[in-house]
């Protein structure tokens, strides 16, 4: 490699260990990166900012925004309580409908923002199940850094598989006449859900719960607001799965959605009473944006001074040779590596790496796909690998009143990730990798 491509591959290294072991926050970290690639001659200041995809990262604040208003509609907190009802005062039955839901809404929602939304409601639910705070708001952290992948709009990841590799909304669904992310991973999450119960919550002896004194809400307490939230919500996702008809970029239908809310609701103030635009600016997670911003002007340095396109020239002969087990291997090395390793950085490197491949005639579409799967479902083993599950380990330690320690929590997502990893391989080699095969 040319002594650039050394300076950019030594800055990225540098930023992502100051990222994985927290030395300095991940954001200051990765920020100072692109700074040092700047000032070392990687790139200049312009082509940094032109190697963010802003599509992407307005598809990310344009969502966020308007979750931040769905979160104050009461209707996660009546979903949760409709939950306890469903679950006929069986515990371990509550956990897996809980976790169910947090999947569901992340595929469409921020999985941290799913996750603040459902377990502040899922709280006094365990305590009413005599359950622990830890192994519920775990699966529910688990669950909601899962499901985020399944639909385009629900994580980082998928949205960086729509900007390297074009994926559409629908491309999610079903994609050359197979099924695709969101039918994969929802079977897989119904199995891996199957698992953890018969692992952890079978057994549980059933208790009747009168949900009056829970101290939660169990009514929509402004279903006009409500309403006027999910069906502007719901409308923004139907017109981004038309983005093609449209003609326009996913990023703009996702800003007009959240720019023509606000402005609906500031209109009809006096008689919907949303919560003020400032208090929703004010709870987005501006460290993650700057933090994402960030990824991809260090990742983009790395493609341009070629040490992607070299890596990809050093793993080519893997995949010519032996396309299933070039597959495997990308597969079962990405799940412990994200487990250590925060998962969207090496997602990001790895897209691109299998776009070049893509240039010398191996098909790429499998291999995008395994790697978006094996990267999502790694995450869950330990802290380091999603954001996600700091977030909900956090909520555990503050209602235990104590440190979960790592064994504890080990003991929750070593099954569930080896679970959802297994099941997912399987239908993967499956249903796209074996019928690559020439």
């Amino acid at each position: 490699m040319e002594p650039l491509a050394w300076t950019a591959l030594a800055i990225f290294a540098v930023a992502i260990v100051a990222v994985v072991t927290n030395v300095v926050d991940g954001t200051v970290a990765a920020l100072g990166g692109v700074v040092a690639m700047v000032w070392f001659g990687v790139m200049s200041e312009v082509e940094a900012f032109g190697l963010v995809d802003w599509n992407v990262m307005a598809i990310l604040v344009s969502i966020w925004i308007i979750a931040g208003y769905f979160g104050k509609t009461g209707v996660p907190s009546w979903l949760s309580v409709q939950a306890l009802r469903l679950s006929g005062g069986r515990p371990g039955v509550l956990v897996v409908i809980l976790a169910a839901l947090a999947g569901v809404v992340s595929m469409f929602v921020d999985n941290v923002v799913v996750i603040l939304m459902i377990a502040p409601v899922a709280l006094p639910l365990a305590r009413a199940m005599k359950l622990h705070a830890t192994p519920v708001i775990l699966m529910i952290g688990f669950a909601a850094n899962f499901m985020g992948s399944a639909m385009l709009l629900g994580d980082l990841p998928p949205q960086m598989l729509h900007s390297v590799a074009g994926a559409e909304f629908r491309d999610f669904l079903w994609q050359h006449g197979r099924p695709s992310s969101f039918p994969i991973l929802l079977v897989t999450f119904a199995i891996t859900l199957a698992a953890m119960y018969a692992y952890g919550f079978r057994s549980r002896a059933r208790h009747a719960v009168d949900v009056g004194e829970l101290g939660i809400q169990t009514r929509i307490p402004n279903a006009p607001f409500a309403a006027v939230v999910v069906g502007w919500f719901c409308a923004t996702v139907v017109a981004m799965a038309f983005r093609e008809r449209l003609g326009v970029q996913l990023g703009f239908i996702a800003l007009t959605g959240a720019a023509s809310l606000v402005l609906l609701l500031e209109l009809l103030r006096p008689r919907l009473a949303p919560p003020s635009f400032e208090e929703i600016l004010g709870e987005l997670d501006w460290r993650a944006i700057l933090f994402y911003i960030a990824l991809f002007a260090l990742v983009g340095g790395l493609e341009k001074t070629h040490v992607i396109g070299l890596l990809s020239d050093a793993l080519r002969p893997a995949f010519a040779q032996d396309y299933a087990l070039g597959a495997t291997l990308l597969y079962w090395l990405t799940v412990p590596i994200v487990g250590i390793v925060e998962h969207d950085a090496y997602i990001l490197t790895f897209l691109y790496l299998i776009r070049d491949l893509q240039a010398d005639g191996i098909e790429a579409w499998p291999l995008w796909w395994m790697l978006l799967w094996s990267g999502t479902l790694g995450s869950n083993l330990t802290v380091a690998g999603a954001p996600a599950l700091f977030a909900a380990l956090n909520i555990c330690e503050k209602e235990e009143q104590r440190k979960v320690s790592l064994r504890e929590f080990l003991s929750w997502s070593v099954p569930f990730t080896l679970v959802s990893a297994a099941v997912c391989y399987a239908i993967g080699m499956l249903v796209w990798v074996l019928p690559s095969v020439r």
